[in-house]
């Protein structure tokens, strides 16, 4: 089993071209003391769309280490892959995010989900927990509805597992989390221990899982809904973890993940405050704030840099339904207030870097341009040359944007 660093970083890199400025801010990040692992992300769906695949995600960060010299640890993220998509990352990939969304509330085997509640008489009744407020309360329906809720996740998160074993010629060495954030609803205290239970009984050395949390974590923009209440189930999550892995044997390096979506400002003060408070790790993916970095890097480039951000917005303006669908649960677009393209054709750079910039404090920033645009990288990939060659031509201003972004923005207030 390859260790997973106390706190990794997932950054996006979707056309294989912001390796190097993605480093450099966790090279900053170093020199003021802060100790972050980073870990690039592509997914099956984003690597289909660009018409990639996932040796590029790892040449291009292999590149990046190489000429930085950068010492320390890196992954690569087969992230949220099932069985059906695996095959294609096992080579390049060192970190696995194993996405079993589609089989919760698939009940297992009857005679299984019986035979786990009678394995585990510790889940009924009263348990205290170090850092929860009250002691959980658990009957045995419970146990078993959660059974049935989350068994059948964690024995297919186990195929999946296995296979990628096989396919590394029976070699573990790889980081293994395992994601159950796209769902309908949170997962309760006492669920995340009987699932964590399950974990442990397939023998999976899971080193990150990615619960749901309340509210919502839409693309690109800041979190909705409850901070107090985030902070909350953040905590609780935490406490849950340490007793499962004192009780169950999980390798001591597990910790949550948080699957951001990019620009959860508003949640990374509770996230701070409750590392500080427990000495506990994290693992947190901001995938596609790159990509949006460097559309602002073009805006703030001007000239053919910015005509070519006109022409997506056009592009995907046109083609907002189709493209907004695959992503329908974690945005919200009002087209009301989505300006035609006519409208921003004669927008200036300046126009552009405020509608596009994360700064609710701005009365020109747009989060429902922001998203669409988020979602429109089809575009971009559809332009081929002609948008890479862009990219290449203003290197230097995307890649400040993309290095100050991630320290300024994410890093620092996460970990000062």
């Amino acid at each position: 089993m390859k260790i997973c660093p106390t706190f990794t970083f997932g950054v996006g890199d979707r056309f294989a071209c912001g390796a190097h400025a993605q480093l450099q801010a966790f090279i900053e990040a170093e020199k003021i003391g802060i100790a972050i692992t980073p870990v690039w992300n592509k997914s099956h769906r984003e690597h289909a769309i660009i018409g990639s695949e996932p040796q590029s995600t790892r040449e291009a960060a292999d590149l990046a280490v190489n000429e930085l010299g950068w010492s320390g640890d890196y992954f690569l993220d087969a992230d949220h892959i099932n069985l059906d998509t695996v095959d294609r990352f096992v080579g390049p990939c060192d970190f696995f995010t194993l996405d079993v969304a589609d089989d919760i509330g698939t009940a297992a085997d009857a005679t299984e989900i019986q035979a786990f509640v009678d394995k585990h008489p510790e889940l009924t009744g009263t348990i205290a927990i170090d850092g929860l407020s009250a002691p959980l309360e658990i009957s045995r329906e419970q146990v078993e509805a959660t059974a049935q809720q989350f068994l059948k996740a964690t024995q297919k998160a186990k195929v999946i597992y296995d296979h990628i074993v096989a396919m590394k010629g029976g070699v573990d060495d790889f980081v293994t989390e395992i994601s159950m954030d796209e769902t309908d609803a949170p997962q309760v205290p006492a669920e995340m221990l009987i699932i964590l239970a399950a974990v442990a009984d397939q023998g999976i050395p899971i080193q990150t899982i990615a619960p749901k949390f309340t509210g919502r974590f839409n693309k690109g923009v800041d979190y909705v809904g409850d901070v107090a209440q985030f902070e909350q189930e953040f905590n609780d999550d935490l406490a849950i973890i340490a007793h499962a892995v004192k009780s169950y044997g999980l390798p001591e390096t597990l910790k949550l993940s948080v699957h951001s979506g990019s620009d959860k400002f508003s949640i990374y003060g509770p996230i701070r405050r409750a590392l500080a408070r427990t000495g506990a790790g994290l693992h947190i993916k901001t995938a596609g704030t790159n990509w949006l970095e460097e559309v602002i890097g073009l805006a703030t480039a001007g000239g053919d840099a910015l005509e070519l951000v006109k022409a997506i917005y056009a592009k995907a303006y046109e083609n907002r339904e189709a493209l907004c669908q695959p992503y329908a649960t974690v945005i919200d677009i009002d087209d009301a207030k989505l300006p035609v393209p006519d409208a921003v054709d004669v927008w200036s750079s300046q126009q552009w870097v405020a509608a596009l910039t994360h700064d609710p404090e701005n009365p020109d920033y747009n989060p429902h341009v922001r998203q669409l645009l988020h979602v429109g990288f089809k575009v971009a990939a559809q332009m081929g040359d002609r948008y890479l060659q862009t990219l290449r031509e203003n290197q230097n201003v995307i890649a400040q944007c993309v290095t100050h972004n991630l320290l300024e923005r994410h890093i620092k207030p996460l970990f000062l």
